[in-house]
C-alpha cells in the first residue's frame, strides 16, 4: 500500500520545506507501528528543486483475518474465501487512511512551529496511488477530487491483465493530483476519501466518526456536490449518524454563507417565541433526575437494579464520570435486549469494561453486588408483592449497602390526572401496588431508619399543587448509625 506526496521549490524556499511540514527529516527513513502492520516515511527525492515523501503501509494480512471478517471488520468485501486472498495489504483503503492520519498527525492539523507560514499557504503538491479501489469508477473519482481546488485528477484506470486486454479495466485506478493546495487539506481530503472510493471500511464505525468526518471535511465538504454520498460511504451507510453528519453540516453552510459562527446560528431562535414545546417524556425526566442526583452523591461505581432493557444503563455509559456501571435483571430476555440496546459485542475494550450485566433477584442477598457508591431502583419495587418487599429491602440495604440508593416509584394520587386511565386502575398491569405520598413516606422512613440511612425526597415531573407529582424519588443516603437491624417480619 503506497502513497507519495511531492513539492517543488527554489533555493530561496526549498522544497525540502516538505519534511519541516510532515515532522520527518528528509534524511531518514522511519517506520512506524500501526494497529494493522508497520508504516514507512521515507524520501526517494530530497532537493531545493524537488522533495517527494513516501508513506509505504506494510499490512499483515494474517492479523487482519484474525481482527475482524467480513465488511467493515477487517476482511474483504466479497466472498468468504477473500478474507485469506484480498487485496488489503496493497491497494489504498481505510487502512492506509488511518496509518496517514497516525505517521502526519500534526500536519493534517496544519501544525508546524518550525515554519507556520508555510502550513498555511498553499503549496505546488503532486500526489499519486498507484492502486486505488474506485466503487463507481475513474468518473467518481473526478467527482471527488474535481471540486477540491486541484489543477489535475487523473484517474487512470488498470486493467485486469495486460496479457488478456479483452478483459477489460478492474475496478482499481492509478490517482495523480496535481495543484496548489494547503498541505493539510490535501491530507484531510486523502484521509476522507480513500476509504470513500473502496467502500469497504476495516473497523467498526461508531458515533464518534462523525466528529472526525466533520473535523477532516473542514472548509470543503459542506459545499461539496456529493456531500450526500462522501457522507453516507464514510460512515458505512449507517443512516441514523449520516442523517446527523448532513444536518451538522448544513448548518456549517448556512453560518457560513451569513457569516457566522456555528453555535451563534444554532442559538439565534428566540425559545420565548416557541409556543408549542413537546412535553419532555416522563421515563426521560426521571433519568435525568436519577443522573443529577447520581452526580450530587459524587457516585462513580454504580448498580441499576431491575435494569430492564437497560436505557439508564445507556444514560450511564454516555458519561465518564461511571467509571463502573452493573445493570441487573431476573429476566434473561430483558438483559438479552439490554445487551443489544448496549451493542455490547460493538463496544471498544475502553468502553466494554465499564459495564456488565448480570441476573439475579432482588428478592436474595448477592456477592457480587457489595461495595458500590450507589444502586438505582427505578420503578422496580411496585412490581414485587409486598410480602417480598422486605426481602429487597435486606439484600439492598442491609447486604449491598452502598453509600446512596436511589428509589423511584409511581405517586398513585397522580392517576386522576391521566385522561387515559381509567379510573381506580394502575398505570401498568404487572404493578402489584402503587402509593401514594404519604404512604411512600412512611415506608422510605421506615427502611432508612432500620439500616442506618438518611432519607430525603424529590418530586420527578410537574408537581400538581393538588396531587403532587407523577413519580416520586427517595434519595437514602448512609449516615454513621451502626450495624444495621435485620428485619425478622
Amino acid at each position: 500500500m503506497f502513497l507519495t506526496i511531492s513539492t517543488t521549490g527554489t533555493p530561496e524556499r526549498p522544497a525540502t520545506d516538505l519534511g519541516f511540514l510532515l515532522h520527518k527529516h528528509p534524511d531518514n527513513a522511519q517506520t512506524f507501528s500501526t494497529s494493522h502492520g508497520r508504516a514507512h516515511v521515507l524520501y526517494p527525492e530530497a532537493s531545493a528543486e524537488r522533495c517527494t515523501a513516501a508513506l509505504l503501509l506494510e499490512v499483515d494480512p494474517i492479523g487482519l483475518v484474525r481482527r475482524g471478517k467480513g465488511k467493515g471488520r477487517g476482511g474483504a468485501p466479497d466472498s468468504a474465501l477473500a478474507q485469506y486472498v484480498n487485496d488489503r495489504p496493497y491497494a489504498a483503503s481505510s487502512l492506509l487512511a488511518v496509518a496517514l492520519a497516525t505517521v502526519f498527525k500534526s500536519a493534517l492539523h496544519g501544525a508546524c512551529k518550525a515554519m507556520p507560514e508555510r502550513a498555511a499557504e498553499p503549496l505546488p503538491l503532486r500526489v499519486e496511488v498507484p492502486a486505488l479501489p474506485a466503487r463507481g469508477g475513474a468518473e467518481l473519482v473526478r467527482k471527488l477530487f474535481g471540486p477540491l481546488g486541484w489543477d489535475t485528477v487523473d484517474a487512470e484506470p488498470v486493467v485486469l491483465d495486460t496479457a488478456f486486454p479483452e478483459w477489460g479495466d478492474s475496478r482499481y485506478v492509478r490517482l495523480v493530483l496535481e495543484g496548489e493546495l494547503r498541505l493539510a487539506d490535501a491530507l484531510n481530503q486523502l484521509y476522507v476519501l480513500l476509504p470513500v472510493l473502496d467502500d469497504a471500511k476495516h473497523y467498526w464505525v461508531s458515533p464518534d466518526e462523525v466528529d472526525k468526518l466533520l473535523r477532516a471535511g473542514d472548509g470543503w465538504l459542506a459545499d461539496h456536490p456529493e456531500q450526500k454520498l462522501i457522507t453516507s460511504r464514510y460512515l458505512s451507510r449507517r443512516w441514523g449518524l449520516t442523517r446527523e453528519a448532513m444536518e451538522r453540516l448544513e448548518l456549517v453552510r448556512l453560518a457560513e454563507s451569513d457569516g457566522l459562527d456555528v453555535d451563534d446560528l444554532d442559538n439565534a431562535v428566540d425559545e420565548t417565541t416557541d409556543t408549542e414545546e413537546k412535553p419532555v417524556p416522563l421515563a426521560e425526566q426521571r433519568r435525568e433526575a436519577i443522573l443529577a442526583a447520581l452526580r450530587a452523591a459524587d457516585a462513580t461505581r454504580v448498580l441499576d437494579l431491575g435494569c430492564g432493557q437497560g436505557q439508564l444503563v445507556q444514560a450511564l455509559l454516555k458519561d465518564v464520570r461511571f467509571t463502573d456501571i452493573v445493570g441487573v435483571d431476573v429476566s434473561v430476555r430483558a438483559l438479552t435486549v439490554a445487551g443489544r440496546r448496549l451493542r455490547l459485542d460493538r463496544l471498544g475494550e475502553r468502553q466494554a469494561g465499564r459495564v456488565k450485566l448480570i441476573q439475579g433477584s432482588l428478592a436474595y442477598t448477592d456477592k457480587r453486588l457489595a461495595g458500590y457508591d450507589a444502586a438505582v431502583l427505578s420503578e422496580v419495587i411496585e412490581h414485587l408483592d409486598l410480602p417480598r418487599l422486605p426481602a429487597l429491602e435486606y439484600a439492598v440495604f442491609g447486604s449491598a449497602r452502598p453509600r446512596t440508593v436511589l428509589v423511584t416509584t409511581p405517586n398513585v394520587e397522580y392517576n386522576v390526572r391521566w385522561e387515559s386511565l381509567p379510573a381506580g386502575h394502575v398505570r401498568h398491569g404487572d404493578h402489584r401496588f402503587e402509593w401514594t405520598r404519604e404512604e411512600f413516606r412512611g415506608w422510605a422512613a421506615r427502611v432508612a431508619g432500620q439500616y442506618g440511612y438518611e432519607v430525603a425526597f424529590t418530586p420527578i415531573g410537574p408537581d400538581d399543587p393538588e396531587v403532587g407529582p407523577p413519580t416520586q424519588m427517595a434519595v437514602f443516603t448512609h449516615s454513621s448509625t451502626p450495624t444495621p437491624k435485620e428485619d425478622t417480619a
